[in-house]
């Protein structure tokens, strides 16, 4: 009896354990599908430029996606696992991470889907060609570009001095522009609902990377050569706050989508 009572609770705690299995394997397979933010994208907008988050906790919630360096020290991009930041003297480098930043948004990068346009486009036609088969508005979709480029323009802005630090599209005549010809590289960038926005800056957000490293910043304007586009459709997103008094008493009551819009675009709406 007492043998048959001890082979009864082996089998639960086997099959206990093999639930338990299956339920972790499937936290890891789920965990590639989300968005995660550190910082929220209008406080950053309105002018929170200290540093905050640990570029190395990063790492734990993603291998792909853009943000910012400390002090708005240039334009952020992370590609496969890897960080650079385009300075405002066009300079683009490594970025440590023993760093902090004020505002990122990354994930895990698995391409669900593939497209060829196979014709150059410009940056309104390319998005409008996203549009096509990107079809759920109320996707979040993130969006890795690469091949050869006939021309892209992007841009930095250059560190921020002293508080009070001024509002991003206050500063649009401090932006640093840099133009490329006939460059191969990559675009790393999100097309976010609107739902979002706010939180994150909605629509289509790029940064451009070269494939030499050395070039990069947000981008402006483009048009493409020979590209293939990777779509990574997400399914959730989380966010991390800043826990400082400068956010703890920073107004969220003013409407700034006019002014992403300015940022985003480089120029004033």
């Amino acid at each position: 009896m007492r043998s048959t009572i001890k082979y009864f609770y082996t089998a639960i705690l086997f099959v206990f354990s093999l639930n338990f299995s299956g339920i972790a394997q499937q936290k890891n397979i789920t965990s590639g599908s989300n968005l995660y933010s550190a910082g929220y994208a209008s406080a950053f907008i309105g002018g929170l430029y200290d540093a905050w988050y640990p570029y190395k906790s990063l790492h734990q919630h993603g291998d792909f996606g853009l943000g910012a360096p400390a002090l708005l020290d240039g334009e952020l991009i992370m590609l496969n696992g890897k960080f650079y930041k385009t300075q405002y003297t066009g300079k683009t480098i490594p970025v440590s991470d023993a760093d902090k930043t004020p505002y990122a948004v990354v994930c895990f990068f698995h391409a669900a889907k593939v497209y060829k346009p196979g014709k150059g486009l410009n940056k309104a036609t390319l998005f409008k060609y996203l549009d096509s088969v990107l079809t759920n508005q109320n996707g979040i979709y993130a969006i890795h570009i690469n091949g050869n480029f006939k021309y892209v323009k992007t841009r930095a802005f250059p560190p921020v001095q002293q508080k009070p630090y001024l509002p991003l599209a206050a500063m649009l005549d401090r932006q640093h522009f840099f133009e490329f010809n006939t460059i191969k590289g990559d675009l790393v960038g999100y097309k976010l609902p609107v739902f979002m926005e706010g939180p994150h800056i909605s629509g289509y957000h790029f940064h451009f990377l070269s494939v030499d490293k050395t070039s990069g910043g947000h981008i402006i304007d483009l048009l493409t050569d020979d590209i293939t586009i990777e779509v990574d459709i997400l399914d959730s997103y989380t966010m991390q706050l800043p826990q400082t008094p400068d956010f703890n008493s920073f107004d969220f009551k003013k409407d700034r989508k006019e002014e992403i819009k300015s940022v985003e675009n480089g120029k004033k709406q």
